[in-house]
């Protein structure tokens, strides 16, 4: 080779290596999990199925804490777009009964998320979209609120003891008054449907008459019995799901062990490893659960009002 080549070829290393200097090393941090909240409208006053406040609540605890995870809340209804799902590991879903997905154009979009291995959470209300929808829910998250055969009363739910799960990483047995619906509707056998929170209602919540959401013979049959209010789910395709019946009102987000497991729940569905203590998650202040609520506020309502029932809801 003449002396021509060799330098027009160590001009080309040096170019090269000056290029590759340049640039910097290649990035290697993992892309992070997209996690989608989607809640409707609230209702039922100033701090009842407040939704949106809920789910920017748990989100922004997720974007503080979990590096592996973008929280993002949807509002405004369903999104026109689907472009807005785009990449999403997970879609938490928290509203009333069938008020938000609407058509079912919306659900077949939405199943086929799920087909494709997206994550599918329901919250509360969403648990009772109606049968013709129900089908949906029993196959993305294993089961759903069927009408003349679940309950939805309001009692205090003692939580003796967790199974060992990812979800309930860092959750202590815990005891909360709140809407907890049940006697759900489950895929048959249970298959692949692991049960998280389960308790027994008092009898009194049994005796409802007969109606879509008051009662019905099977469950005033099985007086004393334990009932399942939270649970996962893995399709058999792939995927997962997670449902919890309670969250009727916005101050139960303030139990420290229940909001956990949410954030777990969360985490999981999008199979983001859940750190073995959990999410890292201190008590809200009174501004963080205030904040988002909308409507008219109380004249009674105080924010010492609001730090004592923050105190009381980790104190029962």
């Amino acid at each position: 080779m003449n002396n021509r080549l060799i330098g027009l070829s160590l001009s080309v290393v040096i170019a090269l290596s000056c290029l590759s200097i340049a640039a910097g090393p290649a990035d290697t941090t993992p892309a992070r999990k997209k996690v989608a909240f989607v809640p409707g409208h609230q209702s039922h006053g100033w701090s009842g199925h407040a939704y949106t406040a809920d789910c920017k609540l748990l989100a922004g605890i997720l974007n503080r804490n979990m590096p592996q995870i973008e929280a993002v809340v949807v509002e405004g209804g369903w999104p026109k777009d689907a472009k807005v799902f785009e990449g999403a590991a997970a879609i938490v879903i928290a509203c009333d009964g069938n008020s938000l997905l609407g058509p079912e154009s919306n659900w077949i979009a939405l199943d086929d998320l799920a087909r494709h291995g997206v994550g599918i959470a329901f919250l509360h209300y969403a648990l009772d979209p109606g049968d013709e929808y129900g089908k949906y829910l029993l196959d993305w998250i294993g089961g759903y609120y069927k009408q003349h055969w679940s309950v939805n009363p309001s009692w205090l739910a003692q939580f003796t003891t967790l199974p060992e799960h990812p979800v309930t990483r860092g959750v202590r047995p815990f005891t909360i008054h709140d809407e907890w619906y049940y006697h759900m509707r489950f895929r048959e056998q249970m298959k692949g449907v692991t049960p998280i929170l389960t308790a027994v209602p008092p009898d009194g919540t049994r005796k409802g008459e007969d109606g879509p959401h008051s009662g019905n013979p099977t469950v005033r049959a099985r007086m004393g019995m334990a009932e399942h209010v939270a649970w996962t789910y893995e399709r058999p395709g792939g995927g997962r799901g997670f449902g919890c019946t309670g969250g009727h009102t916005h101050w139960v987000y303030a139990q420290n062990d229940f909001r956990k497991l949410m954030l777990n729940a969360a985490c999981w569905i999008a199979r983001v490893e859940v750190p073995a203590k959990g999410v890292p998650t201190r008590t809200p202040t009174v501004e963080e659960m205030e904040s988002g609520l909308e409507g008219d506020r109380p004249r009674d309502w105080t924010a010492e009002r609001t730090r004592e029932t923050i105190e009381r809801m980790n104190h029962q």
